[in-house]
């Protein structure tokens, strides 16, 4: 069996619980080499431990590496985080877990080989990975993670099978915290996996990418390092374990566990109410046990004396502070955003997590703990503990201060600094502990400590160069790296970010003097992969949503075109044109149409991207040619206090006399994502205000022009009369009453009634009349859809009008805004019955109505019912010529998104598409 070492130090003081096989007489920390059997396994133990450092140290080299090739090197932001999370940090947690948990327990140590083929496995599923994700290889990025989710299956077994005969002891409860990561690695691994293979639907890929993230940082590092601490703080500043421990531990674990997994499972199931609450009464209870840890860490320190390790307690102390931080904004942050719009308020909380957190704790933690472990006794445990501690105030300095630089939102150069600061405190830190595995390796040999450390300031110096070096940017720094071309000065090369997002290229008209150097920063945006291939020039990997590549092209001396090479993607729009102009020597890139600031990839449902836009060599339609070269990014995001137009319809109103007053007015309206322009409208709307009644109902409009310089008519379809007087164009300042009484019951429109009506309907003078059919049985919900054509450009200019007379829009609306219902769903029930009313606005373009996942079983078009639900078949769509209505009625069968689109696919991926979110 095995026991606890907590003999007193010379101080009088107490080290860590270490581990001791064999428990016997003789086998304190002080025993020399002939001491009995028991230094054979304690060399055994220090054998195992200096290996898996030895791959700690590995992993976080290859991260730093990682980071600093960030413009060069696929996916370099990915790999950095995932080798030193999935690699160092996981192999420290999985080697440290088991050694705990043995001393805790005072259990039966598994066998060394066992414990090998778990370590070496895990490492070479997280091997596996890392090269699946950066060579594109998803069937290797598949397996892998398969294989890594079985040796962390084969962990958490081993950590359940320690706990059965063994003696126990008061530090028990700390193993459930190592259990519990363990089974945490192994959901976070799932997440990553369905989500690096392309296997999640782009519906739940927001969800899920935020579930992974809280996951494996609060699940993985987080518990596993809450547990540690209630046992190693004390002990790092050399006081006596409170009495209260266990009870505290106790008390932690059960929030923390389930309250992540309650925030977990809302931020994976997707946006809503409910959802959105579980994930803020999760994260809230994650919260409140880290308090409850941190208190007592807190207690403890105000009985301390001067620490073990002064480098191990501040670094520690650090860490916790950082998670404090992170934790408490944490839940605050999905209590006033929706998960779908958090995504960029929990990016700026990676930092003080990964670094400030995560890495604090393997640095504080590996300071300690490496000398206790390696050394044969005090004295080389104190010279280990002095290499290791080597200038830590000013390293911890520069760490803390690198997390506050890269998680504030401060400007660029900022974090350039924090990133150059961070690498230089980590690469320090790792020379150093490379320095005592490497002397703990020769046991007896000279001591190299001044040569050592010298090579530690060293490497800390050639990162920093290395990330001033990448820092990235127009000119300076970045424009002397790897884009430089033989003969070229700093002021003519360019640098310019590219995003790939809703089949466009972003921006996509770089204009650039002759002979500049130019480097293209391709992000893919976007939940599907694409990439970008220049003209007789270079070309990215396949990328997926996040990654980045950086494409030299050296010196521009004529005008090239760059596209996506993935089938179809060139011809729906994805095309990027770089024009020469003038000589190189002066100004500045000139991007084109288009937005580079988003963080999020294009909100997908259902497989349909929602881009717009054509490729101008791209062949034509019938009917009409693809959307016009200036399509809006519809991937971006709404202006800030973007309201969208409501598409619930009231009931018909009481009574049977119906007195309406519109003003046909000139308004500014967001007609699409980001995209603002001046409007012709009925009550300063596009479409104009709904009008509904029942069949005999009788509707009195007073129409005034408030136009200032055009005059204005209007026709309602709804009506039957002689359009001479009431259709009329008013001039600017006149006023008429239009009376008409409904006599037939259908989805009617009505427009400008003034020439050229082309244009004054398709600068958005158009509404609907929605006149109820007797009898009509009362829906659940009830909305309504109108669908038109987007012209951008000043209304009545000569290129607009072109536009329409050629029947080239520049996208497809519902309700007069292109993408609205991406953005903000309609709402509905699984079991209830939804009605939508359409109606076809054109001017030129009628519309086909579906709803991914459904079957309409009642249609009515124009004035008839073609299907009632007694009836044995379903329709699948509503077909609308312009100027025609009706509606459908369906019952959504589950909770789930379903996507409503006009099936013509040129429409739909140019903006005449939505979301019905079922709860």
């Amino acid at each position: 069996m095995s026991d606890i070492d907590d003999s007193p130090r010379a101080d009088g003081r107490r080290e860590l619980p270490v581990l001791r096989p064999g428990g016997g007489p003789g086998d304190g920390p002080g025993a020399g080499p002939g001491a009995g059997p028991g230094n054979f396994r304690r060399a055994a133990v220090r054998g195992r431990h200096l290996r898996a450092h030895v791959l700690v140290a590995a992993w976080a080299g290859l991260a730093l590496l990682a980071a600093t090739a960030r413009d060069t090197l696929p996916v370099a932001r990915w790999l950095a985080v995932h080798l030193f999370l999935l690699g160092a940090a996981t192999t420290a947690i999985v080697v440290w877990s088991e050694h705990f948990t043995v001393a805790m327990l005072h259990a039966q140590p598994p066998g060394r080989r066992w414990s090998a083929v778990r370590l070496y496995g895990l490492n070479a599923a997280v091997a596996g990975v890392v090269l699946g994700v950066w060579a594109d290889l998803p069937a290797l990025t598949g397996a892998a993670t398969a294989g890594l989710v079985t040796a962390v299956t084969a962990h958490l077994v081993v950590l359940v099978r320690l706990g059965r005969g063994a003696l126990g002891g008061r530090l028990a409860p700390v193993a459930g915290f190592y259990r519990a990561a363990a089974a945490a690695l192994a959901v976070a691994a799932v997440l990553g996996g369905l989500l690096a293979t392309g296997v999640a639907p782009a519906s739940l890929h927001t969800g899920l990418r935020l579930a992974h993230l809280h996951i494996a940082l609060l699940g993985w590092i987080g518990l596993p390092v809450l547990g540690t601490l209630l046992m190693l703080w004390p002990t790092v500043l050399g006081v006596r374990m409170s009495d209260g421990t266990p009870r505290t531990a106790r008390r932690i674990l059960l929030p923390a566990a389930a309250g992540l997994a309650v925030a977990a499972g809302g931020l994976a199931a997707g946006p809503g109410t409910v959802w959105r609450a579980a994930v803020v009464a999760g994260l809230a209870a994650y919260a409140g046990a880290v308090a409850l840890a941190l208190r007592l860490c807190a207690r403890t320190v105000r009985r301390g004396r001067r620490p073990v390790s002064a480098a191990a307690a501040g670094t520690l102390a650090a860490s916790a502070l950082w998670l404090a931080v992170a934790v408490t904004a944490d839940p605050v942050l999905f209590a006033t955003r929706a998960p779908a719009d958090a995504q960029s308020g929990v990016a700026a909380l990676v930092p003080p997590l990964l670094l400030g957190f995560t890495a604090q704790v393997l640095v504080g933690g590996l300071t300690y703990l490496l000398p206790v472990v390696l050394s044969g006794g005090p004295r080389e445990r104190a010279a280990l503990r002095a290499v290791l501690e080597w200038a830590w105030a000013p390293r911890l300095a520069a760490l803390n201060l690198a997390v506050a630089l890269l998680a504030l939102p401060l400007p660029g150069p900022a974090g350039t600094a924090g990133a150059a600061l961070a690498a230089a405190a980590l690469v320090t830190f790792l020379a150093l502990a490379v320095a005592v595995l490497a002397r703990r390796a020769r046991p007896g040999a000279p001591s190299r400590t001044p040569a050592l450390l010298g090579t530690a300031a060293g490497a800390a110096v050639t990162v920093l160069a290395v990330l001033v070096a990448n820092s990235g940017g127009s000119g300076g720094a970045a424009g002397t790296a790897a884009g430089a071309v033989p003969g070229a000065t700093a002021t003519t090369v360019r640098t310019v970010a590219v995003s790939l997002r809703g089949m466009r290229v972003i921006p996509n008209r770089i204009e650039v003097p002759r002979g500049t150097a130019l480097r293209l920063k391709v992000t893919n945006r976007d939940a599907q992969r694409h990439d970008l291939a220049v003209e007789g020039g270079p070309a990215t990997a396949p990328l997926s949503d996040g990654q980045s590549r950086t494409l030299d092209l050296g010196p521009v001396t004529a005008d090239r075109r760059a596209w996506c090479t993935v089938p179809g993607h060139r011809a729906a729009g994805m095309s990027l044109d770089i024009v020469v102009t003038g000589t190189a020597g002066g100004g500045e890139v000139r991007a084109g149409t288009g937005r580079t600031d988003g963080l999020n990839g294009a909100d997908g449902m259902d497989g349909m991207d929602m881009g717009a836009g054509g490729d101008t060599g791209a062949p034509g339609h019938s009917g009409h040619a693809p959307a016009a070269a200036s399509a809006p990014d519809l991937a971006a995001g709404f202006s800030h206090g973007f309201r969208p137009r409501p598409a619930a319809l009231p009931a018909a109103p009481t009574g049977t006399v119906h007195k309406v007053r519109l003003h046909a007015r000139r308004a500014t309206a967001e007609v699409a994502p980001g995209v603002k322009q001046q409007m012709w409208t009925f009550g300063g709307t596009a479409p104009g205000p709904t009008l509904r009644g029942r069949v005999g109902d009788v509707f009195e409009v007073t129409l005034v022009n408030d136009d200032p310089v055009m005059g204005h008519g209007i026709d309602f379809h709804a009506g039957a009369l002689a359009p001479d007087g009431p259709m009329r164009t008013l001039q600017p300042g006149q006023r008429l009453v239009y009376r008409f009484r409904a006599e037939r019951a259908g989805a009617w429109l009505y427009h400008c009634s003034t020439m050229p009506m082309l244009q004054h309907i398709g600068n958005g003078m158009y509404g609907a009349v929605i006149i109820d059919p007797p009898g009509l049985a009362k829906a659940d919900q009830e909305y309504l859809v109108v669908a038109s054509e987007l012209y951008l450009g000043t209304p009545g200019s000569a290129a607009q009008v072109a536009k329409m007379r050629a029947n080239t829009p520049d996208a497809w609306a519902f309700n007069g805004i292109a993408a609205q219902y991406d953005k903000a769903p309609l709402r509905a029930r699984a079991g209830q019955r939804a009605r939508f009313w359409v109606v076809a606005a054109g001017p030129s373009d009628g519309v086909s109505f579906h709803i991914v996942g459904t079957v309409f079983d009642t249609v009515y078009k124009e004035g008839a019912y073609l299907l009632r639900p007694k009836d044995p078949g379903g329709s699948q769509a509503l077909d609308l010529a312009p100027a025609q209505g009706g509606f459908v009625e369906t019952v959504f069968p589950q909770a789930g998104h379903y996507a409503f689109v006009d099936h013509d696919m040129r429409r739909a991926e140019a903006g005449a598409h939505g979301t019905v979110e079922v709860r």
